[in-house]
């Protein structure tokens, strides 16, 4: 598990690799991310945007930006966790992900970002 805390805010990444799957006679590689949320500051704050950039081994990089995860902007309160679970698609076997969040602290109504840790998507049988 990859872990990292920016301004009382940490984030945990796990990740699974599916199987591959062919689209239009290209090889595509899926893999799921699950993420935890976890407030260890002492107000509450909310969830706004999320960016992503995505790399694959070779050396193609995607970008993802959106409002939320999944759908929703989770309110996160002092001691609390919000978890989700997505997936991303890959031409190569091997990859790497970062990115951040935007969110807001509701006691003094000011945007930060919260960095989400690079962490790797590696199919098994690439490492061997």
């Amino acid at each position: 598990m990859i872990q990292q805390v920016t301004r009382g805010i940490k984030i945990s990444v796990e990740t699974d690799y599916v199987g591959n799957f062919l689209k239009e006679n290209l090889l595509y590689h899926a893999f799921t991310y699950r993420i935890e949320i976890e407030n260890q500051g002492k107000s509450s704050v909310q969830l706004l945007t999320r960016h992503w950039k995505i790399i694959e081994a070779l050396n193609k990089t995607q970008y993802v930006n959106g409002n939320g995860v999944v759908g929703k902007k989770p309110v996160i309160n002092p001691g609390q966790v919000h978890k989700y679970k997505s997936c991303c698609f890959l031409s190569s076997s091997l990859g790497v992900m970062k990115g951040g969040y935007i969110m807001i602290d509701f006691s003094s109504t000011k945007k930060f970002n919260v960095e989400i840790p690079p962490f790797k998507l590696s199919a098994p049988f690439a490492l061997n």
